[in-house]
């Protein structure tokens, strides 16, 4: 049934991309930044899914698009720090800037259907 939601789909192969890449960060940070990183994109899940199975997903929405710039920050420092390539930054970026209009969209379509009613 998820699998009828775009945003889950998008974010479910982003959040497969994170893990991915924090695997590779090395081990000094594995703890700090890798851990962090991991978590707001998995925390980042658990609100997608949430957001499918309430009737309250403006506020759920908004907490995503919260995470996805606790995210940006994240994968700039690495960036920066060189943990992931120009490519990897650059790829990563248009798939948050992706889910966070696909996010917006939802939102958006969510408050058109309860003033319908």
């Amino acid at each position: 049934m998820k699998d009828r939601y775009p945003l889950f789909v998008h974010w479910y192969k982003t959040l497969d991309w994170i893990l991915s890449a924090v695997e590779r960060f090395p081990k000094s940070v594995r703890f700090s930044l890798a851990s962090r990183t991991a978590d707001a994109a998995l925390d980042a899940m658990e609100g997608v899914v949430e957001a499918i199975y309430s009737k309250n997903r403006g506020y759920l929405l908004d907490r995503f698009n919260l995470r996805l710039e606790k995210l940006r920050v994240f994968f700039r420092i690495a960036h920066d720090r060189r943990f992931i390539s120009t490519r990897q930054y650059e790829h990563i970026a248009e798939s948050i800037d992706q889910a966070g209009r696909m996010a917006g969209g939802w939102k958006k379509h969510a408050q058109t259907d309860r003033r319908s009613f």
